[in-house]
């Protein structure tokens, strides 16, 4: 049996990708909004259903857009999960907004609707959802409180493409909602995004933000004889390069899924019962939901036996990470949020959690490796 080292993530090379990027390099046009970015959108919009959607430099300038698109400022409040990646936070505090933390559903990783009720106040402009795993938050109760209070829903949906809640795509549930395509992901481009819209009004002042707040995709079009600068905005655009491999990986995304869930379905049949003598909680997934097999975490009992569990992993040659940080802990959520009730759920399951090693080229002998190196531990 081997004895190599099985890394936690590794990026799904698609077939295309060097003919997409010859295509481009033999071009007269690397800059964005080509023929790549015009053919990975229509494939986005495809597999989503969602009505509109921009391609980004990241899922951090997607949620960035998305800030400037409510107008965040000063006086405003958005509700974020404390167990979330940094960029739900930083899109916030970069507006002068104030990030409100809240606790955790610990049988998802989701934000609480329930935390997040009681942390809504008049100066509430919106409330952040991420659906952590690739598994939908519980949607019913968020969309009812938002519509109560005529405030935002902004989707992270940066783990979940694909995936979907009672039927509906996550990310185009909400008011808005954004896409990562970072090497992490399931479909990447090395760094890019997208913002997902189903408004028309949204959508077309959206479409000047991206583009340093000019109108030039309307003078593209030959909607206007010349572009000028029309509101703010920044450069969050990417390149032909960028969009030639995501159309790429767009096109292989039902194989990509296939492998992945190959994975998740191994580590979900086999781990149960060891688990259940160990005291451990594998993820699991709500009936009413599908996920995208984005990953597959472990939650231990005590922090000291997910630390004892990620150096045994790492003696058998299996590479088992962590997760975040929580949010309202960290010194940057101290100083740019506030947390009305102490998170304690948050802390207690990112003190817990260990990820697997999940990526669709792992083979059935590393992950024979896995499954028995995570079952010869004893809590």
């Amino acid at each position: 049996m081997s004895t190599e080292r099985i890394i936690f993530s590794k990026p799904f090379r698609a077939a295309r990708e060097l003919a997409n990027l010859e295509a481009v390099l033999g071009s007269d046009h690397s800059h964005g909004d080509g023929q790549f970015t015009k053919s990975a959108t229509d494939k986005l919009r495809a597999i989503t259903g969602a009505p509109h959607a921009l391609l980004t430099t990241s899922c951090t300038h997607a949620l960035e857009l998305a800030a400037l698109l409510l107008e965040l400022g000063p006086a405003d409040e958005v509700i974020v999960p404390s167990f979330a990646f940094t960029s739900a936070a930083t899109s916030v505090a970069l507006r002068g907004a104030t990030c409100v933390f809240v606790d955790i559903d610990t049988e998802s990783g989701n934000i609480d609707p329930a935390a997040a009720s009681d942390a809504i106040t008049a100066h509430t402009k919106a409330i952040l959802v991420m659906h952590y795993g690739g598994v939908g938050a519980d949607m019913e109760p968020l969309l009812a409180l938002a519509n109560h209070h005529g405030i935002a829903l902004i989707e992270d949906n940066a783990h979940g493409l694909g995936g979907s809640w009672r039927g509906r795509q996550l990310g185009t549930i909400g008011t808005m909602g954004t896409q990562s395509f970072h090497d992490t992901k399931n479909l990447h481009c090395g760094e890019g995004g997208a913002l997902l819209l189903s408004d028309e009004i949204l959508m077309a002042r959206a479409e000047i933000m991206r583009e340093k707040g000019t109108d030039r995709a309307r003078f593209l079009r030959g909607q206007v004889d010349k572009y000028s600068w029309q509101d703010v905005g920044s450069s969050y655009l990417p390149s032909e390069l960028n969009a030639a491999v995501l159309d790429a990986q767009l096109d292989e995304f039902a194989t990509i899924q296939r492998a992945r869930h190959r994975v998740w379905d191994t580590y979900a049949q086999r781990l149960p019962e060891w688990a259940l003598g160990q005291d451990v909680r594998p993820m699991t997934v709500p009936e009413d939901r599908a996920h995208t097999a984005h990953l597959f975490y472990l939650r231990m009992p005590t922090e000291d036996s997910r630390d004892r569990m990620i150096a045994h992993l790492a003696a058998h040659g299996v590479v088992a990470p962590f997760h975040y940080v929580p949010l309202d802990s960290s010194p940057a959520g101290l100083k740019y949020g506030r947390t009305p009730v102490p998170c304690t759920r948050s802390a207690q399951f990112s003190a817990t959690i260990l990820r697997l090693p999940l990526y669709p080229m792992l083979t059935a002998e590393q992950l024979d490796r896995v499954v028995d190196a995570v079952t010869a531990f004893r809590v």
